[in-house]
């Protein structure tokens, strides 16, 4: 795998970041992709795939280069702390509680960023540290638990 810095932008105090991701397979298959990260988060702008993805190795694509783009863009930020860490490390996932008190704070992300009007499901992603996937079965569990409104009235 391959990651290289692509452009910059940086508007006051934030820093915006594109790279373009190669993953080449021994069989010949290859994926290109352009990321975008800014204030810790990673997120896929473009993926091209050759054969092509299935939907569920597209779901699994963002796990295979999470290191190496976080690697290739220097500290990654503990959204717990708001502190630096290490490229390589998971710090993130290990500090968000779990339970009831974990769903609560996914439900506060998730209301906030709706507010803001930013998308809900990447200000969780940002805050957990998690894939999108796993993004919204915290979501998924923040509804069950009443944090959250129903996605769909039932009639």
């Amino acid at each position: 795998m391959s990651v290289w810095p692509a452009w910059e932008v940086r508007e006051d105090e934030r820093t915006t970041s594109w790279f373009t991701v190669r993953l080449a397979f021994s069989d010949g298959a290859r994926v290109d992709a352009l990321a975008v990260v800014c204030d810790g988060c990673a997120s896929l702008e473009e993926v091209r795939a050759q054969p092509a993805l299935s939907l569920d190795d597209l779901a699994e694509l963002a796990d295979w280069i999470e290191e190496p783009l976080f690697e290739a863009c220097g500290p990654r930020r503990d959204p717990a702390s708001g502190r630096g860490g290490s490229a390589g490390s998971r710090r993130a996932r290990a500090t968000w509680p779990r339970g009831i008190e974990g769903r609560r704070l996914v439900a506060q992300e998730y209301r906030a960023a709706q507010q803001g009007g930013a998308d809900p499901v990447l200000a969780v992603m940002c805050a957990t540290g998690h894939s999108r996937r796993r993004s919204l079965r915290l979501i998924s569990q923040a509804r069950d638990s009443g944090f959250l409104t129903p996605r769909h009235a039932r009639r």
